[in-house]
């Protein structure tokens, strides 16, 4: 994930959003948590939860707030299948044997890989299953380094590899917050929403 390797999947994350906000990583590190791959929650804010994985932070924190944008640049079957348990109500408004509070809004631009997804084989079922959790699907043409997210007052930014997210680094820091609303509206203005269903 660097040049030689060695740095951490949390290490590159951190130095990559201090880089996107223009800030001494030093001082962003106390205003942020990382949980990386194999590891706990590190530094910054209280993590707020026993999530052994970037994957099941990232569908708690989206699965707890009331608005959610996000720009997805992979979507593999764990982070698919955590997401839809946290994005699932049930028809009487309740859930169905899931977290309650699934976001009211929700818009979800897909790049890369996970754009394919909406347009492949199994395109039809994807976007059903995002309209039936009330997610409005964006298909974007390009590619975006890292997968970015806000929920209400929270921004996560996420490093995905080919085992799925690697490192989730999440924040209400309105440095990063601002430079992740620019991110997503950026793809957002790109895309085009997703057809057919």
């Amino acid at each position: 994930m660097s040049d030689d390797g060695s740095a951490s999947p949390a290490a590159v994350l951190r130095s990559v959003v201090a880089r996107a906000v223009d800030a001494d990583l030093a001082e962003l590190d106390g205003r942020i948590a990382v949980v990386e791959r194999g590891s706990q929650s590190t530094r910054g804010e209280a993590a707020g939860s026993d999530s052994a994985t970037p994957a099941e932070r990232l569908a708690e924190l989206l699965g707890e707030a009331d608005s959610v944008v996000a720009v997805v640049p992979r979507l593999d079957a764990d982070l698919a299948r955590r997401l839809n348990a946290s994005l699932k109500v049930g028809d009487d408004g309740t859930d169905g044997g899931t977290d309650p509070s699934a976001p009211r809004s929700a818009r979800v631009v897909f790049t890369g890989s996970a754009a394919d997804r909406l347009s492949g084989a199994t395109g039809p079922v994807v976007r059903r299953a995002l309209a039936d959790r009330g997610v409005d699907a964006y298909r974007h043409d390009g590619e975006s380094p890292v997968a970015v997210a806000l929920g209400d007052d929270r921004a996560a930014v996420g490093l995905i590899d080919d085992a799925g997210v690697a490192a989730l680094l999440w924040t209400r820091d309105p440095t990063v917050r601002e430079w992740a609303a620019a991110t997503c509206r950026r793809y957002l203005d790109a895309a085009e929403p997703a057809s057919g269903g």
